[in-house]
């Protein structure tokens, strides 16, 4: 009898943890890089807040946006709230696959605290997540003027439109757009498990900044 109930006991902690690795769609969060860098990036090496890794961005955001962005994580949401550091059968990534992500990243080590913080929770494989949270971002075009005034000062709702302009089908129920002191933070874009734009939960949209005035760095 006591055997049957540890068995049970453990059994119900196995389907406790297979509960938690459930999720309803993803956010991908993408950090505005000027103020990231200048906030928190530069302080940690991050390569593309360096003086090379900011040039070559300029260069490629001069077409599409993608070197003024830089990908934050791509995470398991719930409709409301948000899995953690959740138990999986999946083996933590190596050293070259977290090497390789840093391409997508910015760094190992930001690889693996996104792996280690969300990736667990999605029920994929470390190396299929790295590709999922890749493919996410370069589906999506981004603006590298977002307020489209050259610089100066620009609201979450422009920002938001300008995404929204090269990105048809993504509605106004799809995105959010942060701030951090008055300064733009991030664009979190709601994606269903297979990476198409939905409508994100209330929580997701309760952070976007609105219509106030924000500056494009500290």
């Amino acid at each position: 009898m006591q055997r049957m109930l540890v068995a049970l006991v453990a059994l119900g902690l196995w389907a406790g943890a297979a509960r938690a690795q459930t999720f309803d769609y993803f956010v991908l969060a993408l950090s505005w890089m000027p103020a990231w860098c200048a906030a928190d990036g530069a302080a940690r090496s991050d390569p593309r807040c360096d003086a090379a890794g900011a040039a070559a961005g300029a260069a490629a955001g001069a077409a599409d946006g993608a070197g003024r962005w830089g990908l934050h994580g791509l995470w398991p949401q719930f409709e409301e709230g948000w899995p953690e550091f959740c138990r999986t059968a999946h083996p933590d990534p190596t050293r070259a696959e977290t090497a390789a992500a840093a391409a997508v990243f910015g760094t190992p080590g930001a690889a693996w605290h996104q792996w280690r913080k969300h990736g667990r929770c999605s029920g994929l494989a470390a190396r299929a997540y790295f590709r999922a949270a890749a493919r996410a971002m370069g589906r999506l075009r981004l603006p590298p003027d977002p307020g489209g005034r050259g610089g100066g000062r620009v609201s979450a709702a422009e920002v938001a439109r300008a995404v929204r302009a090269l990105n048809p089908g993504i509605g106004a129920e799809m995105l959010a757009v942060t701030c951090r002191g008055g300064v733009l933070a991030e664009l979190r874009l709601c994606l269903t498990p297979e990476l198409a734009p939905r409508a994100c939960g209330r929580d997701v949209r309760a952070r976007d900044c609105g219509g106030r005035p924000l500056a494009l760095a500290p």
